[in-house]
């Protein structure tokens, strides 16, 4: 059975030389796993629109969409991601913990003292100027 693409979309949030990592709540798929905030993109929606929204659902705060960073595939046993990072920056607000279950900020020589899902490795490497 062919497993359909999910389009999800990312923010590379920063603040400084710092940017915005989550930790995925225990009870979910790839729980406590590090992450970018973000999500996926519904029926109709841009994937600009579907970023502001999750960040709005999940962190209580307005983002103002950059660039995009870079766009993965993945494939996890349940489905496939296609994943675009955007850089973005939050205009209004400070990051809630309203999902997850803890949030952090870091600087790139920080990322191996976490374990991200797959999806982000080539991010990590890309940020880290290994890509």
């Amino acid at each position: 059975m062919e497993k359909k693409v999910t389009e999800v979309v990312a923010a590379l949030i920063w603040e400084g030389d710092k940017f915005l990592i989550c930790q995925r709540p225990a009870h979910k798929a790839r729980g406590l796993l590090w992450e970018f905030v973000g999500g996926k993109v519904e029926p109709g929606e841009t994937k600009e629109q579907a970023l502001i929204r999750e960040c709005r659902e999940e962190l209580a705060v307005t983002l103002s969409v950059g660039e995009i960073f870079m766009e993965a595939d993945h494939d996890y046993p349940d489905l496939n991601v296609h994943l675009t990072l955007f850089n973005a920056a939050i205009s209004e607000g400070t990051p809630q913990m309203l999902e997850h279950n803890d949030i952090r900020w870091i600087t790139t020589e920080e990322i191996p003292q976490y374990e991200f899902c797959p999806a982000d490795e080539m991010i990590l490497k890309k940020l880290r100027g290994e890509a």
